[in-house]
């Protein structure tokens, strides 16, 4: 798995977001194997996502920031053209239980996810809570094999007999 911080005010010693997702990912016996930051810009998303999907060990990306309505978030654009497939649930899923931590607010998100080739783009809001809402419950069950109905293991050629 990789995790992409995409802002233009943080740095890493301040990336509260991507870290909790890399603290998080690893403590549930995932591989970070790799981490970026980068500014909100187009091209510089897509950049170092086209990289790591270049890649065939980094099957899952989870992006932080970019996703809100500010003249600056790029998030989407950036990513939807990437894909091959959307991953409509994630958003349902990721904005129901949004709503129990921000209320409507949770409206102004663009979350999303998708498959470009055989990897899996989850695209989170950058504040810390949101990455919290879209770990808990949600992605930390959907990496975990062990979760049934299957998990999204199934759908990674690596492990397409795991959910067989």
């Amino acid at each position: 798995m990789a995790v992409l911080t995409i802002s233009d005010t943080r740095a890493m010693a301040t990336d509260t977001s991507g870290g909790l997702l890399a603290d998080r990912l690893v403590a549930a016996g995932h591989s970070l194997l790799d981490r970026a930051l980068v500014p909100d810009d187009i091209p510089a998303i897509r950049a170092q996502i086209e990289s790591w999907l270049a890649r065939p060990e980094i099957e899952v990306i989870l992006t932080t920031g970019g996703t809100g309505f500010s003249p600056r978030d790029n998030t989407p654009e950036a990513v939807r053209p990437l894909l091959k497939r959307e991953m409509d649930g994630f958003s349902v899923a990721f904005h129901q239980k949004s709503l129990g931590t921000v209320g409507v607010a949770s409206m102004q998100s663009r979350a999303f996810a998708g498959q470009a080739g055989d990897a899996f783009i989850f695209c989170i809001p950058g504040s810390t809570g949101a990455c919290r809402d879209a770990w808990d419950g949600l992605l930390e069950l959907e990496f975990d094999s062990r979760h049934k109905p299957c998990s999204i293991a199934g759908a990674l050629p690596r492990l397409r007999e795991v959910c067989a």
